[in-house]
């Protein structure tokens, strides 16, 4: 792992491309505090999001007043236009 100031990132930057395009990861360093990496694009995890289970999150909320996705839309066809 290579390291590099936000400096040397401003001034120098594409050595500092040149190193993550070699496929090195790069820390960028503020008062010798690493701030930020720089990671090959190939190297990088893929990962899915995870997402909630809003149906589970939806029936703990609301139990049995929950209205069937069908009878919804009936009661939506019978008043379309209105109101």
């Amino acid at each position: 792992m290579k390291t590099a100031t936000v400096r040397q990132l401003r001034t120098e930057f594409p050595k500092v491309l040149a190193w993550v395009n070699a496929g090195l990861e790069v820390s960028i360093t503020r008062r010798r505090q690493i701030v930020a990496s720089l990671v090959p694009a190939g190297n990088r995890p893929k990962q899915t999001p995870v997402l909630p289970d809003f149906r589970a999150r939806l029936r703990r909320t609301y139990g049995s007043k929950i209205i069937p996705a069908a009878v919804m839309a009936d009661i939506l066809a019978e008043n379309k236009g209105r109101y």
